[in-house]
């Protein structure tokens, strides 16, 4: 067999394809059509990924400024500064102080968007009426 040259043959005949070898019209364009569905999904989760935190750190600034009115007025600070240094925590924020017997309780609320769709946040904090 010297001098003689072996055809070589692949898996699927003459044309050494395998399973690499391009199929004539079959599966052209098919990664950009998978990517063109996939794409709004993947931008929908982003952008609630982004949303949601943004609103639980709207939630923790919220909380914080709940406490810091609560003590406000617990050490005899009127109602409207109190609410003005929720407000500046958190726009557009409304405020609700209750009194019970030694306790001032402060009750904030505000609404985030996430994903164009409106999140309603609540915090509640109380401080010993009189404390320091």
């Amino acid at each position: 067999m010297i001098g003689r040259a072996v055809p070589r043959r692949g898996p699927r005949g003459r044309d050494g394809g395998g399973p690499f070898a391009r199929v004539p019209g079959g599966e052209r364009g098919s990664v950009a059509a998978e990517l063109a569905v996939a794409l709004p999904a993947v931008a929908v989760v982003l952008a609630l990924g982004i949303g949601g935190l943004f609103a639980a750190a709207t939630h923790v600034r919220l909380q914080d400024a709940a406490a810091d009115a609560a003590r406000l007025i617990a050490r005899g600070e009127s109602e409207a500064r109190a609410t003005g240094a929720v407000v500046g925590a958190v726009a557009g924020a409304r405020v609700a102080a209750v009194h019970q017997e030694d306790l001032v309780c402060v009750t904030a609320t505000a609404e985030v968007a996430v994903a164009g769709l409106p999140v309603p946040l609540r915090a509640a904090s109380c401080a010993l009426a009189g404390g320091l």
